[in-house]
């Protein structure tokens, strides 16, 4: 795994965000120029049937069975694509052997990842940590999956007395703005079942995720000069906080944990006579999920009746919804995962994901697919981190389900 560090660098270094308001696939130049810049190197390594998808954008390529064994192909997947925060000039630093006190970002700029802050951090003293510069994201996610599925590809095709069946591995694109997998081609990926790696913590093993939807709220108000406005003027400013108001205030991502769904204004934009609210819906359990929806479209009825007139106009669409659903029928990959952890020392942490992967709908498309940890934190942000000690224990966790895979 001598080169784990230097390739998660490098591939950090680039800038791969992705743009929700773009219509190509992917939905920005850089990914692609990324993917073929990954293609061109698991060429050179070695492995087979390495190809960019022409409709989805994913860089896909085949680690061939070498046992005469049946074994039904497996699956890992990761994301090449970055958050919405600052990506350009990605400056990686290198903390070794974190001694749990502040790390510095940016002296100049008074940028300070704090263990006060992020206790979390307490766990990694010893670690090898990497760190932003405190002006943009890292990008560990989801290029520390990246790294590891390939770094796990390199330590098999170096270790054949590891007997593995056919594995398959592919890195997609646009899954931080929720379309990723849309195009997935599960029979030409062609697996039992597939693992992301697109968690954080170590041990982590998620099978479950939110339902999610996002809605669109219009908003139509009258524009008056303010002068003669009484009684006449309706700002969609005010209709956008009495809208928002009529939600229970305490569901929301910032007063919510665990299982608690939540509605979530992402983004608003008003004039006075016209403006939009950008809400997402999030929850874990199907029929409150529903229920959140069904509680958007009330309250734009209710203040429609209210005002006499159309002023609010609700586009709901479904995102994903939660793969526990499918998995619990097929629990095989979740076992495999868990006895891996098990004989590599690594204390599980089964969780439900506060978000979705790719896995949750690659899961509904016929292949179960729950995500592993891959040790990164505060991910989408100036304070994103990596524990390289955990990334090689995430290498290490692929090479032992490959492994136990073949013996059951």
């Amino acid at each position: 795994m001598e080169n784990l560090l230097e390739r998660f660098i490098r591939y950090a270094k680039i800038n791969t965000r992705s743009d929700e308001n773009s219509k190509t696939v992917p939905s920005t130049l850089n990914q692609v120029e990324f993917a073929k810049m990954l293609a061109n190197e698991l060429k050179g390594l070695g492995l087979s049937d390495v190809k960019i998808h022409p409709i989805n954008g994913f860089v896909c390529a085949t680690l061939p069975a070498n046992t005469d064994k049946v074994v039904d192909s497996i699956g890992f997947i990761a994301h090449i694509d970055t958050a919405d925060f600052n990506s350009e000039n990605i400056q990686p630093q290198v903390i070794s052997n974190y001694d749990g006190l502040d790390i510095v970002l940016n002296k100049d700029q008074n940028i300070v990842l704090s263990p006060a802050l992020f206790p979390s951090l307490l766990e990694l003293k010893g670690h090898t940590l990497i760190t932003t510069d405190g002006t943009t994201l890292l990008g560990a996610d989801d290029k520390a999956g990246v790294c590891e599925i390939i770094e796990a590809m390199i330590y098999l095709m170096n270790h054949t007395e590891i007997k593995h069946g056919e594995i398959k591995i592919a890195f997609g694109p646009d899954e931080e703005i929720g379309r990723g997998a849309d195009l997935f081609d599960v029979k030409d990926f062609n697996t039992a079942f597939a693992y992301t790696l697109d968690g954080a913590v170590l041990g982590e093993l998620e099978y479950e995720s939110f339902n999610a939807a996002k809605a669109l709220v219009k908003l139509h108000g009258v524009s008056v000069h303010p002068g003669g406005a009484k009684d006449k003027m309706i700002s969609t400013s005010k209709l956008a906080m009495e809208f928002d108001s009529l939600l229970p205030q305490s569901e929301v991502p910032e007063h919510t944990e665990g299982k608690e769904g939540f509605y979530f204004l992402s983004s608003m934009k008003t004039e006075v006579e016209e403006g939009e609210m950008h809400y997402i819906i999030r929850d874990h359990d199907k029929a409150k999920f529903l229920a959140r929806k069904e509680q958007i479209l009330k309250n734009a009825a209710y203040l429609n009746d209210k005002y006499g007139a159309n002023r609010f106009e609700v586009i709901l669409n479904d995102q994903y919804f939660n793969m526990k659903d499918v998995i619990q029928d097929d629990m095989r990959s979740v076992d495999l995962a868990l006895k891996a952890m098990k004989n590599l020392g690594i204390e599980s942490k089964i969780s439900a994901i506060r978000g979705g992967t790719d896995g949750s709908k690659i899961s509904f498309m016929g292949i179960p697919t729950p995500n592993l940890f891959t040790g990164g934190g505060n991910y989408h942000g100036k304070y994103e981190y990596v524990s390289y000690d955990v990334m090689q224990r995430a290498v290490e966790t692929i090479v032992e389900i490959v492994r136990l895979h073949a013996e059951s």
